[in-house]
């Protein structure tokens, strides 16, 4: 509805020139009225489609009045479906032909209706005024209101990606807490089994207490698999793996697992010291690798190898058979977590079980871990091109127009010299002529082409005369000028007139 209203208004703005200038009581004729009325209505409700296309329309009009283009009618209309054409165009190329076919159809019909250059140069001033220059401006705003409205699609995005930032990291936190559960609760309970395990088989005791450490046992393989559940509950699918892992030493796990009846060799101590990512991996090798252990290989001797080198920390851990009556259950994703902390660390993990039975875990972890890549500012770089789109757009609506003025200048500037070159009469040449020489014994020292006329208030030429031709006397002034008279093809007269 808007678009029909701006439309409407534009045509009628567009028509009050012409019916202004062809109104009948200004020598003008209704015919010229309803013409130039539907021509207007026809380029205004084509113009949102084909957007050249007014423009072309509007130009064939006035040059079908005057060969310079300007009219007083349809000059408006040149200025605002130029400007309207930058505006709703997409491309350039269409329009840019455009104007250069104006300006090659104008020295066509310059040519061949004989007339002045002067008024092709017209055509090319109205052109680059009327139609190029606000063409311009139309990009020009086209490319401003685009920045604006990136700004604020990028100003939205943002916001829509804070806040799916805001829920990664609550997910993150719930994946934190999970694997939190499994790395501490896991490893506790993995701990309370073998000390129950242990009570159940030691014949010192009754049997009312070994049964009674067996459903102690039981219970903790219990509390794991329910541990297990929360973990699958909590932890999402594509969560990465915890980074905060228990702050405890790699010594003090090994005591406390000793402490727990697990037959736990580490060697060398101390331990090496890890920065950052690998620090927190290492510890969780050793605290996987004795957490399965104990699951699956309770009473079995555990040996942990800690070899640095000067770039990089090999752990590994070995396990071998248990004694226990049924293995407690494993949840399935401390391996899977592990993988991926040692890989976020820049290091590798790898685990197997040999013929003997024994498990290996193994990983080699980087001292100096890859810090990560920082995220390309893709939003800042959008707006920065945008923003330079629109400063190439300004620039273009200024230089474009200054230098088509400037072009056109020079352009008038040789065509003046080489017409005032072809009516030069050399002064050596103007004395040798005598009064009663033919025209066919002058034509020799005269120039190609005299002039269109004489200069304004050139004195009166002599009466009695059939012809005065007048030829530049110096190149860069307008005066004087030499004249000829002829009398039946022969000089009568010469002179030299202000």
């Amino acid at each position: 509805m808007r678009e029909r209203a701006f439309d409407l208004a534009l045509w009628l703005l567009l028509c009050v020139p012409v019916l202004l200038r062809s109104d009948p009581n200004d020598g003008g004729s209704w015919t010229e009225v309803v013409v130039g009325v539907a021509l207007l209505g026809g380029c205004v409700a084509v113009s949102r489609r084909w957007p050249p296309v007014p423009i072309a329309v509007m130009v064939a009009v006035s040059l079908s009045s005057t060969l310079e283009l300007f009219t007083a009618s349809y000059t408006l209309a040149l200025v605002a479906f130029g400007y309207l054409a930058g505006r709703r165009q997409e491309r350039t190329r269409a329009a840019l032909w455009l104007f250069g076919a104006v300006a090659v159809a104008g020295l066509l019909l310059t040519t061949v209706t004989h007339t002045s250059l002067g008024q092709w140069f017209t055509l090319l001033l109205t052109l680059a005024l009327a139609v190029v220059a606000p063409w311009l401006i139309g990009r020009y705003v086209r490319q401003y209101d685009r920045l604006v409205r990136s700004g604020w699609e990028l100003a939205d995005r943002m916001e829509r990606e804070q806040e799916a930032v805001a829920d990664r990291e609550r997910l993150r936190e719930r994946s934190r807490i999970a694997g939190d559960m499994h790395d501490s609760l896991g490893h506790d309970l993995a701990l309370i089994a073998v000390r129950a395990g242990a009570l159940e088989v030691d014949p010192g005791l009754g049997p009312a207490q070994q049964h009674a450490a067996g459903e102690l046992r039981r219970a903790a393989a219990d509390a794991t698999a329910r541990l297990r559940d929360i973990i699958g509950v909590l932890r999402e699918d594509d969560a990465g793996a915890p980074t905060t892992p228990a702050g405890e030493t790699v010594e003090e796990l090994a005591a406390r697992a000793r402490a727990s009846g697990l037959d736990v060799t580490l060697a060398p101590t101390p331990v090496p010291t890890l920065p950052g990512m690998s620090g927190l991996a290492l510890h969780r090798v050793v605290q996987e690798g004795l957490t399965n252990a104990a699951k699956h290989a309770p009473g079995a001797a555990v040996s942990v190898a800690v070899t640095p080198d000067p770039a990089s920390v090999r752990v590994r851990v070995v396990s071998g058979p248990g004694t226990a009556e049924a293995p407690l259950p494993s949840g399935g994703t401390g391996l899977v977590g592990l993988d991926e902390r040692v890989r976020l660390a820049g290091g590798a993990l790898t685990h197997r079980v040999t013929g003997d039975g024994e498990f290996v875990l193994e990983a080699v972890l980087p001292r100096n871990p890859p810090a990560p890549l920082p995220a390309a500012p893709t939003s800042a770089r959008e707006l920065d091109r945008a923003r330079r789109e629109v400063r190439k757009g300004l620039a273009r609506a200024i230089w474009i127009p200054l230098a088509l003025l400037v072009a056109l200048g020079l352009l008038m500037a040789g065509v003046a010299l080489w017409t005032q070159h072809q009516s030069y009469l050399e002064p050596e040449d103007y004395a040798r002529m005598r009064v009663g020489q033919s025209l066919a014994e002058l034509t020799e020292d005269l120039p190609d082409h005299p002039l269109d006329g004489p200069p304004q208030r050139t004195p009166a030429e002599p009466p009695g005369m059939d012809e005065c031709r007048y030829y530049r006397s110096t190149m860069l002034a307008a005066i004087p000028v030499y004249r000829l008279c002829f009398v039946d093809g022969h000089l009568a007269g010469k002179a030299e007139v202000p």
